[in-house]
């Protein structure tokens, strides 16, 4: 069944198909497509919001099954258990904390996450919650990726960057080989860094000019209908589909 919603709000609109295609960045046919809503097709998210935005109109208005931007909203805050506005005043215990409830996920998105690294604790937990069954995903910047030399350059300690992530590995070195643990680099842009312990995660902004321990931290916990932590989740799963596993804290010894 054709989405007649969306059909009356684009002949509302006066907005021809190839002009919301342009605007959009798809074809024409694409959009065709999301009006006849064959299989129940619809955008992909990111496509939703434009067209709503592109329209006027709530998400709600166009498919009967979302619910509105003033509810996700809602729920977005609800989300948000508490912000820092550094990461250097957030209690250094909130990590470990949170990594201690982890019963499905452990995930860490980081460049080099150096101080991490040096904790016992955290080496602990590691170790604990991979015998228990618990996936342990660790991602590092690859140090010689020209995301980490431009974070480098933006944070002003320029090819220390590079050796902070060397240092952090060397740090994880006995924790290389454990079942359950696995280790990845990657060469994006990171815009945070993420640490995700099932339903719970914490977001380092990363700020241009400043160094992520004087950056905010915000501490998310999933909520339905919310899409702040969703948002993120997303992002590392991204992020880990596109590195490369890593068996050795020596780079140099690496095949891959």
């Amino acid at each position: 069944m054709a989405n007649e919603r969306l059909r009356g709000a684009i002949l509302a609109s006066k907005l021809t198909l190839e002009h919301i295609a342009e605007r959009l960045g798809v074809s024409p046919r694409t959009v065709e497509r999301w009006v006849e809503a064959r299989g129940g097709r619809r955008p992909h998210r990111r496509f939703q919001y434009a067209l709503a935005n592109l329209l006027q109109r709530d998400l709600s208005d166009l498919w009967a099954d979302e619910q509105t931007s003033s509810a996700t909203a809602e729920a977005g805050r609800a989300e948000l258990v508490k912000l820092y506005p550094h990461r250097a005043v957030a209690p250094k215990e909130l990590w470990t904390s949170l990594y201690a409830k982890a019963t499905r996920s452990f995930d860490l998105v980081v460049y080099a996450g150096f101080w991490l690294s040096e904790d016992p604790q955290f080496h602990q937990l590691i170790r604990e919650k991979a015998n228990t069954g618990v996936p342990v995903r660790l991602m590092l910047g690859d140090p010689d990726c020209t995301g980490v030399a431009q974070r480098g350059e933006d944070e002003g300690i320029g090819a220390a960057m590079a050796g902070k992530i060397r240092n952090a590995l060397a740090n994880y070195g006995p924790l290389f080989g454990l079942p359950g643990v696995e280790f990845r680099l990657h060469s994006t842009t990171l815009y945070n860094s993420l640490y995700r312990a099932d339903d719970d995660l914490l977001v380092n902004g990363h700020v241009y000019g400043v160094g992520a321990f004087m950056a905010p931290v915000m501490h998310l916990a999933r909520v339905p209908g919310g899409e702040l932590f969703s948002t993120y989740a997303a992002s590392i799963e991204k992020i880990w589909e596109s590195s490369r596993s890593i068996s050795s804290p020596q780079l140099g010894s690496e095949a891959a």
